[in-house]
C-alpha cells in the first residue's frame, strides 16, 4: 500500500516534525508548568497539549487521509487502514520535574502493523528511527542490540503502571526478582526511550505492564529493526494494544520470560 520510496519520504517528514516540535518544547522547558492530573500520578502539562497541537496540525495538513490516535484525547478515524500513533511528550512526570529524560514519539500504523516510526530526545539531540524491514537508526547511523548473552550480566529497565497505588497487578515483585538476578535494573520514566535504548544496546532487556499504544508503537518497531525481540511475557506475538511488553536483545529473552512467568500477574480485562 505504501512503497519504500514513499515510506522514506514520510519518515523524513516525521523526523523533521518531531525534531522541530521537540526543540521548541525544550526551549520552553524551564518555564512554569501548569500541571493537571489524568490519574493519581498521571500528569499532563500545557506543553504536552502544545506539542500535540503542533504535531496533529502538521500531520493533518500533510496527510489528511490518515487517521490519528494521540495520547491527549485525540482520536481521528478516517475509516481507512492507516493512522498515526502519537505520544507528544513521553515522560511527562520527568518533564514536569525538570528531569531531562523525555521524548516525542510518532509511529505510522498500516493495516494493524507499524510501518515506520521516530522517537526524538531533544535534551540529547538523539533521533531514533526505523522503517519495517529496513533497519533502525540513531542520528542516521545504523544501530543494533547488545550481544550480552547472560541475564546476570545484563542491564535491564522497566517502568511502573499508573495504577500502582491501587492495583495488585503491578511489577514490583518482578523488579525485585530481576534486581537480584541481573547486573542492575533501572527505571527512566519514558517507555519510548526504554525501547530505543534497548535497541541501541544501552540496555539488554526491558519489560513493562499496562502501557498505551502511543507509548510503544514507534519504539517497539525500532527495537525489532535493531535485531531485538519483542513479545508479551509468554513469548506470544506482541500487540501495541496489549497489556504486556518484553523487549530484549534476543539472547536473554527466554531467561527473562522464565522470571516473568514465575511472578508476573495476569492483567484482567
Amino acid at each position: 500500500m505504501i512503497s519504500i520510496g514513499e515510506a522514506r519520504r514520510t519518515l523524513k517528514f516525521i523526523t523533521q516534525l518531531t525534531q522541530s516540535v521537540g526543540d521548541e518544547i525544550a526551549k520552553k522547558s524551564s518555564q512554569r508548568k501548569r500541571i493537571s492530573f489524568k490519574g493519581e500520578i498521571d500528569l499532563v502539562t500545557q506543553f504536552d497539549r502544545e506539542a500535540q497541537q503542533m504535531i496533529v496540525d502538521a500531520l493533518g495538513r500533510k496527510y489528511s487521509q490518515y487517521g490519528i490516535l494521540s495520547e491527549e484525547d485525540v482520536n481521528r478515524d478516517t475509516g481507512g487502514p492507516i493512522r498515526w500513533i502519537v505520544d507528544p511528550l513521553d515522560g511527562t512526570t520527568n518533564f514536569a520535574h525538570g528531569l531531562p529524560i523525555w521524548a516525542i514519539s510518532i509511529g505510522l500504523e498500516v493495516e494493524q502493523d507499524i510501518l515506520l516510526g521516530a522517537v526524538y530526545d531533544p535534551t540529547r539531540c538523539e533521533m531514533f528511527s526505523a522503517i519495517r524491514k529496513y533497519g533502525a537508526y540513531l542520528n542516521g547511523k545504523k544501530i543494533h542490540v547488545s550481544k550480552t548473552k547472560r541475564l546476570e550480566h545484563s542491564l535491564l529497565v522497566t517502568g511502573f503502571p499508573y495504577d500502582i497505588r491501587r492495583s495488585k497487578q503491578n511489577n514490583l515483585r518482578q523488579f525485585s526478582d530481576f534486581a537480584v538476578r541481573a547486573r542492575a535494573v533501572r527505571r527512566l520514566g519514558s517507555a519510548a526511550l526504554d525501547l530505543c535504548y534497548t535497541a541501541c544496546g544501552r540496555f539488554d532487556g526491558y519489560w513493562e505492564l499496562k502501557l498505551s499504544p502511543w507509548d510503544q508503537a514507534a519504539g517497539s518497531l525500532i527495537l525489532r529493526e535493531a535485531g531485538g525481540r519483542v513479545t508479551d511475557f509468554a513469548g506470544r506475538e506482541f500487540d501495541i494494544y496489549g497489556d504486556e511488553v518484553l523487549g530484549t536483545n534476543g539472547h536473554i529473552h527466554r531467561p527473562m520470560m522464565r522470571v516473568l512467568n514465575r511472578t508476573a500477574p495476569r492483567v484482567r480485562k
